[in-house]
């Protein structure tokens, strides 16, 4: 599964649909807006995106990860719009036979997704009060 949305991204939903009967190992990371970036203050973020390309990059990403290991599943989930310090932005998730593979997938994909997928970010300072 991948996806861009607006909507918060609901972890408990993506780690249901990670496992099958054969996986042994699930790996997720959760990205978070911090309070925080190269020193200065940040309050919130507003993440945008050319849609289209990048959930047709993230099924890319998906196909690699799969080409490469024995994954059940993969999940890359961004969202979009303004978030506040503390919300999910991004969710990757591998489940795989091996605890190995699925780190080494699930890492691959937020990797992937953070150097390659079109979608950027404004950073606003908090707002005083």
């Amino acid at each position: 599964m991948v996806a861009v949305t607006e909507d918060p991204i609901d972890v408990a939903l993506v780690l249901r649909g990670i496992g099958t009967a054969r996986t042994g190992g699930i790996d997720i990371f959760i990205g978070t807006v911090r309070d925080t970036n190269e020193g200065k203050s940040v309050g919130s973020i507003e993440y945008t995106a050319y849609v289209p390309m990048a959930e047709d990059l993230m099924r890319r990403i998906e196909s690699e990860i799969r080409d490469r290991w024995p994954v059940e599943n993969v999940t890359i989930v961004h969202r979009i719009g303004l978030l506040r310090v503390g919300e999910i932005s991004v969710v990757t998730a591998a489940g795989a036979p091996h605890r190995a593979e699925a780190f080494e997938a699930c890492r691959y994909a937020i990797e992937r997704v953070k150097a390659d997928v079109p979608i950027w970010k404004k950073e606003f300072a908090p707002v005083p009060g």
